[in-house]
């Protein structure tokens, strides 16, 4: 599930709620994206370095760069260093680096960020975080960026979650039921068509994964050759069907605003004692008929 996650660029979402939490799936996506090699960037808002980097080895932890505005969010203890651009646009200009290799950057969390940054401000640099960095140099390598954003549903109304439902590549809903932790996954994936798949896991004490169940793809999912198909035609009071003489009678009936040859002809001939009709017209003093101008008098 993690590699799946993880093929491609772009904002991962990852939302959960009261019930289910989001972070420990979001540090084992952290850990798995470390061993790949990747450099890891974190945004941590909500808590503490020294609590975010609990549980993960000395090999994770290497790569890891922890931005903390857990302690001081808004910069009173060192006023003389604040950034106009905010915290995303400082994270953006970190990732600028030379060294090439592919980065990943973890919001914890976008719902702390939604409350203190506009949603459409935020959505501008989310969108620029999650556009490929392009190294310097004459042989230019495009480095793949991928943001994992935690985000907490159940704190934002539809607008905020439209639209960054809309930004993200991936979306990743967390939920539990009876002690196991479902995560139902929607794949957009460029020139395809959005999957959807559920996985069963449990995240272990070194957020590793222990996968319990796959289900299958929503596209490849197949209806049950032993359920019994019931018509939904029977038992009506109407016939949806015409037998062979209601066609014929059905064929044969000719409509009142059909003109056949013959109701034509009787028509147009001019029956025993019918006189032809004259109009006659005598413009008055008023009427202005312009042949080239019809409409003069429309003041068009």
């Amino acid at each position: 599930m993690l590699d799946s996650l993880l093929a491609f660029g772009g904002l991962v979402l990852l939302r959960d709620s009261v019930e289910c939490e989001g972070r420990s799936l979001l540090k084992a996506l952290i850990k798995k994206s470390a061993l790949r090699g990747e450099q890891i960037h974190v945004l941590g808002c909500e808590v503490s370095e020294e609590e975010f980097r609990e549980g993960f080895g000395s090999d994770v932890n290497n790569r890891l760069v922890y931005h903390d505005l857990f302690k001081d969010p808004l910069n009173w203890l060192k006023p003389g260093e604040a950034v106009p651009e905010g915290p995303l646009g400082t994270l953006r200009a970190l990732c600028r680096r030379t060294d090439p290799g592919p980065v990943t950057i973890a919001l914890d969390s976008l719902s702390w960020l939604l409350f203190r940054l506009p949603c459409v401000t935020l959505c501008k640099t989310l969108h620029a975080l999650s556009q490929p960095n392009v190294s310097p140099g004459a042989n230019s390598l495009v480095e793949q960026v991928r943001v994992l954003g935690l985000l907490h549903e159940e704190l934002h109304g539809p607008g905020p979650m439209g639209a960054l439902n809309t930004l993200a590549h991936t979306e990743v809903t967390v939920s539990g039921k009876m002690g196991q932790t479902a995560a139902s996954i929607l794949y957009r994936r460029p020139q395809q068509r959005a999957t959807y798949q559920t996985w069963w896991f449990s995240v272990l004490p070194d957020f590793s994964l222990d996968l319990h169940e796959k289900l299958p793809l929503y596209s490849e999912l197949h209806p049950d050759p032993h359920t019994i198909q019931v018509d939904p035609t029977t038992d009506l009071t109407f016939n949806l069907h015409l037998s062979e003489k209601e066609r014929e009678a059905r064929d044969s009936l000719t409509l009142p605003f059909q003109f056949s040859s013959e109701k034509q002809q009787a028509l147009l001939r001019r029956g025993p004692g019918q006189t032809t009709s004259h109009i006659f017209y005598e413009p008055d003093a008023f009427d202005d008929v312009d042949q080239e101008d019809p409409d003069d008098d429309l003041d068009i």
